[in-house]
């Protein structure tokens, strides 16, 4: 199975300034992916993810089109070949 992560603009420096980045093996699952995730590339992981591997609230997830928050959390499916995006909430007034 191979999943793509693809960050945003923000965690790019701690992906030597790459946008995506790919995960081979048998993820199953959004934390699947983000387990993964945390062993090759920790320091993203950790902006992530609190301290208490809770996703942070102001981040954004979404598997294809699909936000997370919708679809089943951390427990989404994730298929070969899609793309996980994470993406930093937008506010303003």
């Amino acid at each position: 199975m191979s999943v793509r992560v693809v960050l945003p603009s923000q965690l790019r420096e701690l992906n030597d300034g790459r946008r995506v980045i790919d995960l081979a093996g048998a993820v199953g699952t959004v934390a699947g992916a983000f387990e993964a995730l945390r062993v090759r590339v920790p320091a993203v992981y950790d902006r992530v993810f609190t301290e208490r591997s809770e996703l942070r609230p102001h981040v954004n997830v979404f598997v294809g089109r699909e936000d997370i928050r919708w679809s089943g959390g951390l427990d989404t499916p994730v298929r070969d070949g899609v793309d996980i995006v994470i993406l930093p909430s937008v506010s303003g007034g």
